[in-house]
């Protein structure tokens, strides 16, 4: 898979690094001469380029790209790229960073974005995660698809505990991606029995998140 990353900071070249490992080809683009450190990631592409220019764009062969991963620290540049790349080039998936908080609501379909990532959103998710027992927390919003992966601990004393993932009837709109246990990934199926403590993830919608809570925890 071709995946263009814009931005190539210490954000854009980390995500650079781990595609690679993965398999995947890399185009790293920056529009700073300062920050085209090839060295430091010598199996990407590199461009010396602004994202928000069409020309440089075409240098870039955006339309060959699979994914845009818009990776800089100015929120406009990664939402006018990320424009670009869906709107002038139709490139089938396009994830950005938020910088600011106070932007979130930009990074949205209306942009081009298709998976908006919030650092201070995920370290918080992750911080509820670790403390909240019998609650959904919600760790990630999946934009195109109107869901969120979500995490549930069950209680001791949820009417879940006991029971096998067969016997119950999930609601609408959510579907059992996982039981953490242990420190060990589960993958769920009927027979498998939920305890308390477990780590439930989900993929829900936000509609279907309430009645997950009732759901698990027989209220």
């Amino acid at each position: 898979m071709k995946i263009a990353i814009v931005g190539a900071g210490n954000v854009g070249r980390a995500i650079a690094r781990e595609l690679i490992e993965n398999g995947h080809h890399v185009l790293l683009m920056d529009r700073d001469p300062k920050s085209l450190k090839m060295d430091s990631v010598p199996q990407a592409e590199w461009l010396l380029a602004d994202a928000c220019e069409i020309s440089s764009l075409d240098n870039a062969k955006l339309s060959g790209c699979q994914v845009l991963v818009a990776a800089t620290g100015d929120d406009k540049v990664n939402l006018v790229s990320s424009l670009l790349a869906k709107t002038e080039y139709g490139v089938p998936r396009v994830v950005a960073r938020i910088n600011h908080p106070k932007n979130e609501w930009l990074f949205d379909s209306s942009w081009g974005v298709d998976v908006a990532v919030s650092t201070p959103r995920i370290i918080s998710a992750l911080v509820e995660e670790a403390v909240t027992v019998g609650d959904v927390v919600r760790l990630f919003s999946l934009k195109r698809g109107g869901a969120n992966l979500v995490e549930f601990t069950l209680p001791e004393t949820a009417m879940a505990c006991g029971k096998t993932v067969g016997e119950i009837t999930f609601p609408l709109g959510t579907s059992l991606a996982s039981i953490v246990r242990d420190g060990h990934v589960i993958a769920p199926k009927d027979q498998d029995l939920l305890m308390g403590g477990d780590e439930l993830i989900f993929v829900a919608t936000t509609a279907a998140e309430d009645q997950l809570k009732e759901c698990l925890l027989g209220l």
